[in-house]
C-alpha cells in the first residue's frame, strides 16, 4: 500500500538530524578493513584462456556443492549493487545526510563483492564461466523495489533484508569447511549487521513519528518479503538446498530476522497505532502465525528427507548448530 506522499516528504525532512546521528555513530563503530587482505593469493593459478592456464575442473574446489551455491547466490546478491544504490537514492533522496549515509553504505557494500570473488578466483572454488554467465544475466535484469520511491517501505525492507544477508553470509562461512572463507564472511557479516543496525534505528524513530503509516510499511514488507536475488537464473534450485541444509530457511527467517527487529521497535506492545496501523499490526500477527506453522511443516519434511538419505548410506550435508 503506498503512503501518503506528504508523510513520506515530512519524514525525510524530519528524519535528516537522525540519519546525521546515526551516520556518526556507524563511523565510530565500523573498522576499516582490506579485501585483498582476505584472500589467499597463494592458492592461486592462470586459468586457460588467453593467457594459456589450466582449465577448471570441478575436483579444484575444495567447497562442498552447497557450498559453491550458497556463495554464488551471495555474490551475485551483491553484485547488483548498482541496482541497489539507484532505488535507495530514488527513495530517500542525495541531499545532506541522507546522501552522505548513501554513498558511504554502497563504498561499504562494494568491498563484498570484491572480496568475495577474489577469494573464488583464487582458490578456484566455483566454475568462473558460469559464474560469469550469471553476473551478466543478473545484472541485465537489474533490480527494481515494488516499492518505487517509498522512503518508509524501502527503509523497512532493508532493515530485515541486511540482516538476512549476514545471517546467510555467516552460516555459509560456518558450513564451507574453510576457516578462510568462514573469516571472510564473519567480516562481511560484520558489515551487513551495522547496516541494519543503521536502518532499524532510522525506522525506529520513524515509527515514532508516524506509527500508523510505519506500521503498513513493515507489515507490508514482511508479508511480501523476498531477497533481491529472486529474479536471477536458478535461483529456486539453490534456495532450495541452501534450505535444506540450514544456511537460510524460514525458521531461521522468522526467529532470527524478522522477530528480533519486531521486538527492536516493540511492535506489539505499541499503544500508538490507530486505524490501519492497528490493521496492519493484526495481519502481521496472523502472518506470523501462519509463518510459524509452515516452517514446522518444512522442518518435519527436511528431516523425513534426511532419514531417507542416512537409510541409503548417504550422509546430508546440513548446519550443525
Amino acid at each position: 500500500m503506498a503512503i501518503d506522499p506528504a508523510i513520506q516528504s515530512r519524514l525525510i525532512r524530519d528524519l535528516e538530524p537522525v540519519v546525521a546521528v546515526e551516520l556518526d555513530r556507524h563511523l565510530s563503530v565500523q573498522k576499516q578493513w582490506y579485501p585483498h587482505e582476505y584472500v589467499p593469493w597463494s592458492e592461486g593459478r592462470t586459468f586457460a584462456g588467453p593467457l594459456n592456464g589450466d582449465a577448471w575442473e570441478a575436483k579444484d574446489s575444495k567447497l562442498s556443492v552447497i557450498a559453491q551455491d550458497s556463495l554464488i547466490l551471495n555474490l551475485m546478491t551483491e553484485d547488483n549493487l548498482p541496482s541497489y544504490h539507484t532505488e535507495i537514492a530514488i527513495a530517500m533522496g542525495r541531499d545532506g545526510a541522507w546522501g552522505n549515509w548513501i554513498e558511504r553504505w554502497t563504498a561499504e557494500e562494494n568491498r563484498h563483492g570484491i572480496v568475495m570473488r577474489d577469494y573464488l578466483m583464487a582458490t578456484r572454488g566455483v566454475d568462473p564461466y558460469e559464474l560469469e554467465d550469471l553476473r551478466m544475466a543478473h545484472m541485465s535484469l537489474g533490480y527494481q523495489t515494488p516499492y518505487e520511491t517509498d522512503m518508509l517501505h524501502t527503509v523497512a525492507y532493508v532493515s530485515f533484508q541486511e540482516l538476512a544477508t549476514r545471517i546467510s553470509h555467516r552460516n555459509t562461512g560456518r558450513i564451507s569447511n574453510d576457516p578462510t572463507c568462514e573469516g571472510m564472511l564473519q567480516r562481511i557479516a560484520l558489515d551487513e549487521n551495522l547496516h541494519m543496525i543503521f536502518y532499524r534505528n532510522l525506522l525506529g524513530k520513524a515509527i515514532d513519528l508516524e506509527p500508523n503509516a510505519a506500521m503498513r510499511a513493515i507489515t507490508d514488507v514482511v508479508t511480501n518479503f523476498a531477497m533481491p536475488g529472486v529474479g536471477m537464473p536458478g535461483f529456486g534450485r539453490k534456495a532450495v538446498q541452501i534450505a535444506l541444509a540450514g544456511i537460510y530457511d524460514l525458521q531461521l527467517h522468522v526467529d532470527e530476522v524478522i522477530s528480533p527487529v519486531l521486538r527492536a521497535w516493540n511492535i506489539f506492545d505499541r499503544e500508538d497505532l490507530t486505524g490501519d496501523g492497528q490493521a496492519a499490526r493484526n495481519e502481521l500477527s496472523e502472518f506470523l502465525a501462519k509463518s510459524s506453522q509452515e516452517a514446522e511443516r518444512f522442518s518435519d519434511k527436511r528431516e523425513a528427507h534426511f532419514e531417507k538419505l542416512i537409510a541409503r548410506g548417504q550422509e546430508p550435508i546440513r548446519l550443525v548448530n
